[in-house]
């Protein structure tokens, strides 16, 4: 495998109307953002990769191409280690935010570029467990009124997933409500965790996670605010069903103290955000040093996003499920000919991409059609 030298990256700013809302402890969703970032080399190979900016899409644009694309043009592809360390330098300061986000669609594109130069899926370049097909939970039933929450779940166990995930927000005892609701409407047979979105106090955790052991749900989703680490301690002790948290984690100091005293039972880093396949890698890695699984989240992201989170997921030897957000929307099936995964997957398996790299092309005529004005 030749190296390739680093020609451009042009970062494309994406908005979509959704086209079903989706309805969180934070509010209701209808239109979010992404970039999708291209690196072009000399050697005519281009990679594709997903920044995490579901809102000013343009500024994570011009920071891509003012401060990232600089310190790239003109590098030899291979050295990713070295070039993440170079964009983390770019600005000063705790690791986290916009320049972190930013990072990861770079690094994506770039392990992309490294795939199709070797002539492999970007699964067997990670090395590991080399899985050919992965475990997948749907996502989510929203927090809507019964009726729909009751048809959401309805959809989705006729889709086939055997695992589902269930939005959680106050007041409380609607909430303890809706998780005995969801466990009758569901039966035994199918697996349920919550995501709560931060949307409780510790006390209110506790009280709502009572509720999940009683009814059998697998995980409990960031109860709490990420920074109150503390309070996560707290909640483990007082709390039955295992903690699942890390969407909010932009690098693997974020993750540290969490996994190191088995505070959480899955760690669950978005490549979009926690700076790319490089930085995510490490966080599931550590993550598997103490025993914890690797649940990658994927939420109202891309088709991009979604299939570099697949490859992670066959790699990583800690590798437990991965959330398949069926929203169906513009940048899960228009952008890419590769089908997401809530309409490849088969009774909640997913195979991974066998083409090189992502294993996936984009249509560029979509992005130019999806691009923010």
């Amino acid at each position: 495998m030749s190296d390739a030298i680093i020609s451009d990256v042009i970062a494309h700013p994406l908005t979509q109307t959704m086209t079903r809302p989706t309805s969180t402890s934070w509010g209701t969703y209808t239109e979010v953002s992404m970039v999708l970032v291209e690196v072009r080399t000399d050697a005519g190979v281009t990679g594709v990769g997903e920044t995490l900016a579901r809102f000013a899409p343009k500024a994570y644009a011009d920071l891509i191409e003012t401060l990232l694309k600089p310190r790239l043009v003109g590098q030899p592809v291979s050295n990713i280690a070295a070039h993440w360390h170079t964009m983390r330098r770019s600005l000063s300061g705790r690791s986290g935010g916009m320049l972190i986000e930013a990072i990861a669609g770079v690094d994506i594109a770039l392990w992309d570029i490294m795939g199709k130069l070797a002539g492999l899926p970007l699964a067997r370049i990670l090395g590991g467990m080399n899985r050919s097909e992965i475990d997948v939970y749907g996502a989510a039933i929203n927090w809507v009124d019964d009726d729909e929450a009751d048809a959401e779940l309805a959809r989705l166990i006729g889709r086939g997933f055997t695992n589902i995930k269930v939005k959680m927000a106050r007041p409380v005892d609607e909430a303890c409500r809706r998780i005995q609701r969801m466990r009758e409407k569901a039966g035994s047979k199918i697996g349920l965790c919550v995501d709560a979105n931060w949307a409780y106090s510790l006390d209110e955790a506790v009280e709502v996670g009572r509720a999940l052991s009683d009814n059998g749900y697998f995980w409990f989703e960031e109860p709490l605010k990420p920074e109150d680490e503390y309070g996560y301690e707290r909640l483990r002790e007082r709390c039955d069903v295992p903690l699942a948290a890390g969407e909010s984690n932009y690098s693997v100091d974020q993750a540290r103290r969490l996994l190191a005293n088995r505070t959480l039972s899955v760690l669950q880093p978005d490549v979009a955000r926690a700076g790319g396949v490089t930085e995510t890698r490490r966080m599931a890695l550590l993550a598997d040093a103490h025993d914890v699984a690797y649940a990658p989240h994927i939420g109202m992201s891309g088709i991009i996003c979604e299939t570099a989170s697949v490859h992670l997921s066959a790699a990583m030897p800690n590798f437990r499920i991965m959330e398949c957000e069926c929203d169906e929307s513009a940048f899960k099936v228009q952008i890419a000919d590769l089908r997401p995964g809530c309409l490849r997957q088969e009774n909640g398996r997913l195979k991974v991409p066998e083409g090189p790299g992502l294993g996936l092309q984009i249509d560029w005529d979509a992005v130019k059609h999806l691009r923010s004005q």
